[in-house]
């Protein structure tokens, strides 16, 4: 019988604890230096990680910061992947400041709208 290994690449674990769709999307990243390995910046996807190493990288517009707990054997489901980590990320906010009131359907109601500065017109006004 197999037994996990102790260490595992860098890319290899991103992508199996599903931060990234694709591996080599995961190398690219690392590779491009924007990945930090206990606060030292980490430019090769070979990189080896360990449980209790954390890590922090950029996915969509958010800062992500996670400590890794385990070691995957395999690109599992959802569920199977965050066992894997722990996230430090502090909670995203709702909504950034400044955007206009918007119900649950995503549509600013006829009042947000009336409410929204004009947009267009003549430029000679």
């Amino acid at each position: 019988m197999e037994e996990t290994p102790q260490r595992l690449r860098l890319d290899k674990w991103l992508w199996q604890a599903r931060f990234f769709k694709t591996r080599s999307l995961a190398a690219r990243v690392v590779a491009a230096g924007h990945v930090r390995v206990n606060s030292r910046k980490v430019s090769k996807p070979a990189q080896s990680v360990a449980p209790g190493d954390t890590l922090t990288f950029p996915q969509a517009r958010a800062i992500r910061v996670v400590r890794i707990l385990a070691l995957g054997e395999r690109r599992g489901p959802a569920s199977e992947a965050r066992a894997l980590y722990e996230d430090l990320s502090p909670p995203a906010s709702v909504e950034p400041a400044g955007a206009p009131h918007r119900e649950a359907g995503g549509r600013p109601t006829k009042k947000a709208r009336r409410a929204m500065p004009q947009r267009g017109g003549s430029a000679l006004e």
